[in-house]
């Protein structure tokens, strides 16, 4: 006896759309007082660190309370990679941040939903734990550069952000071997029984 269908209306899957739904808001924070204004910056890290915990919650929530649906898997990383993007996109445009970081993490989160997407037809692909240590990398040191710190505390989120950087990479590369081992899988040809082995 098969179970009940999880409904996509779920305590995660809400989770996951209120962090969606938290990155025009970080954006407008960003720039309410442009680039000197410390106590914009300081709500503004208050978003983002509140959206990046929702990121950690409702993957709990899922698994512990066996609610995890295809909706949840697939929106999961892209409300990770709108929230990623948008304070990249904020941070360079405000000359806080090198648009160097900004396009290879770009490149890398829109090259991997992209091509989560497209693999959809042969079977989804679930996100990595690599994937989550990129995510909880680049949100450490994305709050970091949020706040209008200096000293020793500023260098430190730029190794920080090094580090995230480093698994992007990687873990975007992984994500197209597994693509492309799942594409074989799925296009492989069913061998042919012959009648003789069917005999005896």
């Amino acid at each position: 006896m098969s179970g009940a269908a999880v409904s996509r209306l779920n305590l995660a899957n809400a989770l996951t759309v209120g962090r969606v739904a938290l990155v025009p808001v970080f954006v407008v924070f960003m720039f309410a007082d442009g680039q000197d204004g410390s106590d914009w910056r300081v709500a503004a890290f208050a978003v983002y660190a509140l959206a990046a915990v929702t990121d950690q919650v409702d993957g709990y929530v899922a698994r512990s309370r066996g609610i995890v649906t295809d909706f949840g898997i697939i929106l999961d990383p892209i409300a990770d990679k709108a929230l990623t993007g948008a304070a990249l996109l904020s941070l360079s445009l405000l000359d806080d941040l090198p648009w160097l970081v900004t396009v290879v993490v770009a490149v890398r989160e829109v090259g991997v939903t992209l091509l989560r997407l497209r693999m959809i037809r042969y079977g989804v692909m679930a996100p990595s734990r690599g994937g989550k240590l990129k995510t909880l990398l680049l949100n450490c040191a994305i709050g970091l550069y949020v706040l209008p710190l200096e000293g020793t505390a500023a260098s430190a989120r730029a190794v920080v952000l090094a580090a995230g950087v480093l698994v992007a990479v990687v873990t975007g590369l992984d994500y197209v071997g597994r693509a492309v081992a799942l594409r074989r899988q799925a296009t492989r040809p069913v061998p042919a029984i012959s009648e003789e082995s069917d005999a005896g």
